[in-house]
């Protein structure tokens, strides 16, 4: 969605429309209510000084996510460790869909993904996702939570388009692997159609 603007106030009330989802999106970030109200707040003073550099008629919504993106990444998460690129390594490819032999067979018609889901809580899935290291955890959540194309996803992180593919790639086998382990509690694994000789 493209916005045309000429003066500020059409540019408060236009980026105004989007707080519900910048707020959302900074729960999920931050992981606290007030963080986020001042992650928010941070990211509407930044966009107001920034005005003259946006370029009207290109993606508002993207740009403020921009913003707050990079406000949370220089000051909220500044002081944590950065994880590396290899810390997903040892997650199996679709670990989670391999394992679950309880898998209704007249779902077959759904996606592989989509089966895996609808047998969780969205309180499991969130709780999977907020675990992620941030440098998976932002892009899946831009993507699986917003709706941003990848494209757009490499705008807001400012990182090649390869790199938004591969962070996703990544996040999303590191959740399959935290759900499979929700599914075990649960007792949502058939055992016997585990793959013989399989570790745990």
């Amino acid at each position: 969605m493209t916005v045309h603007m000429t003066t500020r106030e059409d540019f408060t009330h236009d980026a105004m429309q989007h707080a519900p989802q910048l707020f959302s999106t900074a729960m999920r970030m931050t992981r606290n209510r007030s963080d986020a109200e001042d992650l928010v707040q941070e990211t509407f003073i930044k966009a107001w000084r920034s005005f003259a550099t946006y370029q009207q008629g290109t993606n508002l919504r993207a740009w403020l996510f921009r913003i707050m993106t990079n406000t949370y990444i220089n000051k909220y998460n500044a002081q944590q460790r950065k994880p590396t690129e290899t810390e997903l390594d040892d997650v199996e490819e679709l670990f989670l869909y391999k394992r679950l032999g309880s898998v209704d067979q007249s779902q077959l018609s759904q996606s592989a993904e989509d089966q895996m889901l609808s047998l969780f809580t969205d309180d499991e899935v969130k709780k999977a996702l907020e675990e992620l290291p941030d440098q998976f955890r932002i892009p899946v959540l831009m993507s699986d939570v917003e709706g941003f194309s990848y494209k757009e996803i490499a705008e807001i992180l400012e990182i090649p388009l390869g790199t938004v593919m591969s962070r996703l790639h990544r996040g999303r086998k590191s959740m399959q692997k935290m759900l499979y382990e929700y599914a075990k509690e649960r007792g949502l694994i058939n055992e016997a159609l585990l793959p013989q000789g399989d570790d745990e």
